[in-house]
């Protein structure tokens, strides 16, 4: 009874809501001291278009952009979903926030440095740790090991790498995270993946996280829309994950039927792509735009936007 009275939200839903909220500095204070290594004192929480405007992206992506006592500007993303070519996503997108940030804000002197913390619910690379730092190239925090990315995203990086902007990146793969948590940092990974904060917790900020975060501190109203948020993200998941273990069943299949090593080939390719107009169908009858679409299927965009024009015509 206690750990359901204890029950935390989940941080996407405290960053969208209530970490811009000055009374609740403690908390996103205590996470960046954590993650950023050092004491952070946040000024304040910037404003830009993703917080104004009520976009389709925001269901599945929360962003937040503070400012500390350094002068410095740290953007925090929580991806709830598979993004297509992620990393390039990142590099283009972040010089995009500041900009934004600058004219939106009226901030007229220059960009000192700027951190970005993007916390992910999704498999990115290949390495064997779960936290990555970097600029040019992402290395392991305790593993020391390079992060394996696709040749796509790595041509990315090394053309964005000239940018003006002084910028280090941080990526938490919360699906690598299997550990007892004992440090600082592993107590604020085990929250973040599993919503559990213990009352032993000795991490910067989660004691504040623990007391201004539980789930039933909150309203009807607002326990109702964070459920909904929570469960969308399920479906949307589920989803996905059944659609992709059908496709590669099918495409199997065929492929063993035909015997050979071009049946394998077509079999697993038709399975694939079956697959993906399957769940493309599935994720526009659940309210989803083409172009969130075409990020959880990479289908072009003409496919996805050929099949809202067949919904429309039915």
């Amino acid at each position: 009874m206690t750990e359901l009275r204890d029950k935390c939200i989940r941080f996407d839903w405290a960053v969208s809501r209530l970490l811009h909220q000055k009374a609740n500095f403690g908390v996103l204070e205590g996470f960046l001291t954590v993650f950023l290594g050092e004491p952070i004192k946040i000024v304040e929480v910037l404003e830009n278009e993703d917080n104004q405007l009520l976009s389709d992206d925001k269901f599945y992506r929360m962003e937040l952009n503070a400012k500390n006592s350094n002068g410095e500007d740290i953007l925090v993303e929580i991806q709830n979903m598979t993004r297509l070519y992620y990393l390039e996503r990142l590099f283009y997108g972040v010089p995009k926030a500041i900009s934004e940030l600058v004219n939106l804000n009226d901030i007229c002197k220059e960009v000192k440095k700027v951190y970005s913390i993007s916390i992910l619910y999704f498999d990115l690379g290949k390495g064997s740790d779960y936290i990555y730092v970097g600029q040019n190239n992402f290395v392991g925090l305790h593993t020391k090991d390079n992060l394996i990315i696709s040749t796509r995203e790595k041509d990315t990086i090394v053309s964005k790498s000239t940018s003006e902007i002084d910028t280090t990146y941080i990526l938490v793969r919360l699906n690598e995270f299997n550990k007892v948590a004992k440090s600082p940092i592993e107590e604020w990974v085990e929250y973040l993946k599993n919503g559990f904060i213990s009352p032993e917790a000795k991490a910067p900020g989660l004691q504040e996280a623990r007391e201004k975060l539980r789930y039933y501190s909150m309203s009807d109203a607002e326990r109702h829309a964070y459920d909904e948020h929570v469960n969308a993200i399920m479906i949307q998941n589920d989803v996905l994950g059944n659609a992709k273990l059908e496709g590669r069943a099918e495409g199997r299949a065929e492929g063993r039927a035909e015997g050979r090593a071009e049946g394998r080939a077509e079999g697993r390719a038709e399975g694939r792509a079956e697959e993906r107009i399957d769940t493309a169908k599935r994720l526009l009858a659940m309210g989803l735009s083409p172009q969130q679409v075409v990020d959880g299927t990479m289908l072009p965009l003409e496919e996805v936007e050929k099949l809202v024009d067949e919904t429309k015509n039915k």
